[in-house]
């Protein structure tokens, strides 16, 4: 039985609670962690990639329990909910209360499991929930409502008074409370048999998913990790960063317009290679920026935001069709895919920022053209030749008899 507007209001505004942790964790955390504890780019990098380890281990793991039973689903929710809002409450609320690193990495542990939880329950309920509304309208409605959480998170921290991101980290906690209450007792998710993971991974086309996955999000999470850094001594314009953001996430939201009838009319694999080529354009020409040049970042992050609603939209609906298609368990399936994601991530932080910090960049201190110059570098050149290998991939497997190409071809299949 197709899902009421009223669940799928709910669905969508858990998804906007819960999206909206990701700025001030996945954008802001070097930097504000960098200026409130002092710590290094080289050890926050450390401890990052420490993290993401336990993430690799973790999100299968996490995926196979939220797929064993209805009952573990509600337990799962109910607990992720707690660890993410003390996590994050840890992190921008309470002052370290012994050693800043070894706290922040507890409260970040915490944070990163919940939110990894949640999300794959997420996902893996909208692969059962979308049996009445189509692939790519429930991603429109979920993804929809992330870019509106997100917006929100772009907003709060400059207009809250006094610290913005523990007010915001406050509001957020509370919001997440009230979404988790919408949502009880209305997940979709249905149980099914649990297969080893060899399995499952002997299947050709979950592995192209998997790797375009990681090779399509490498290039967002460069930028996502460097990106208050590039605003702030690249360009000049630390006062600006709430409005970029606004208008990245903005033009991502508004360009669901496009790519969904667009992909209704030529498939979701060719109108997801239309929008990594736009991803492309704008990170060569955010290279060619500098100090005064704050107008024309506007115009580069109107493009990436628009490049990044294509990702947003179409690979999940590609992955969820597939899944809906294979008779797989899509919370283990979902498992799997954040796994993918959270090693790009691993890779973005623990790899970028040591090697910043080994080129001489110092974020708290005076850097000269050289050092802005390899910020440029590793903000916009790396992440356009990283999504050239995401491309190639994508090129490679949605060929007629690809294994993309039948699960993301025909828009019947995703409509």
């Amino acid at each position: 039985m197709p899902d009421s507007s009223n669940n799928i209001l709910r669905y969508s505004a858990f998804s906007a609670v819960l999206a909206s942790a990701g700025i001030p964790l996945y954008i802001h955390l070097p930097a504000f962690l960098s200026e409130t504890y002092g710590i290094g780019l080289a050890a926050l990098g450390g401890v990052l990639i420490i993290l993401r380890c336990l993430d690799f281990i973790q999100d299968p793991l996490l995926g196979a329990i939220v797929g064993k039973s209805r009952r573990s689903q509600s337990i799962t929710a109910l607990l992720s909910v707690g660890a993410l809002a003390i996590g994050m409450s840890g992190i921008f609320v309470i002052a370290a209360p012994f050693s800043p690193l070894v706290w922040i990495s507890v409260c970040l542990a915490l944070a990163f499991t919940g939110y990894s939880a949640l999300t794959i329950l997420l996902y893996s309920d909208g692969v059962t929930r979308a049996h009445g509304h189509g692939h790519v309208s429930l991603a429109t409605a979920r993804e929809g409502g992330a870019l509106t959480g997100i917006l929100l998170a772009c907003i709060l921290p400059f207009v809250l008074p006094g610290n913005g991101y523990a007010g915001f980290a406050m509001v957020f906690a509370a919001a997440l409370v009230l979404a988790y209450l919408g949502m009880r007792g209305r997940w979709h998710s249905t149980p099914l048999d649990l297969p080893r993971f060899r399995v499952l991974l002997a299947n050709d086309a979950l592995r192209s998913f998997m790797v375009l996955a990681f090779l399509n999000s490498l290039p967002v999470a460069v930028t996502s990790t460097l990106f208050v850094f590039f605003v702030d001594l690249r360009l000049g314009a630390q006062t600006l960063t709430g409005p970029f953001l606004m208008s990245f996430f903005g033009a991502a939201a508004l360009s669901v317009f496009v790519w969904k009838p667009l992909a209704l009319k030529l498939g979701a694999s060719k109108t997801l290679l239309i929008g990594m080529m736009l991803a492309i354009l704008s990170f060569c020409w955010a290279f060619m920026l500098s100090q005064g040049t704050s107008v024309l970042f506007f115009l580069v992050c109107i493009l990436s935001g628009a490049s990044l609603g294509a990702d947003m939209i179409l690979l999940p609906a590609m992955f969820s069709s597939f899944q809906a298609r294979s008779n797989q368990n899509p919370a283990i399936g979902f498992g799997l895919w954040s796994f993918a994601n959270k090693a790009s991530l691993a890779i973005a932080a623990g790899v970028v920022l040591p090697l910043l910090s080994f080129a001489g960049f110092d974020p708290n201190g005076i850097n000269g053209s050289q050092e802005l110059f390899v910020l440029g570098l590793s903000y916009a050149l790396l992440p356009a030749v990283l999504k050239l290998f995401a491309i190639w991939w994508l090129w490679r497997v949605m060929h007629p008899k690809g294994l993309l190409d039948q699960a993301g071809r025909a828009p019947s299949s995703i409509s």
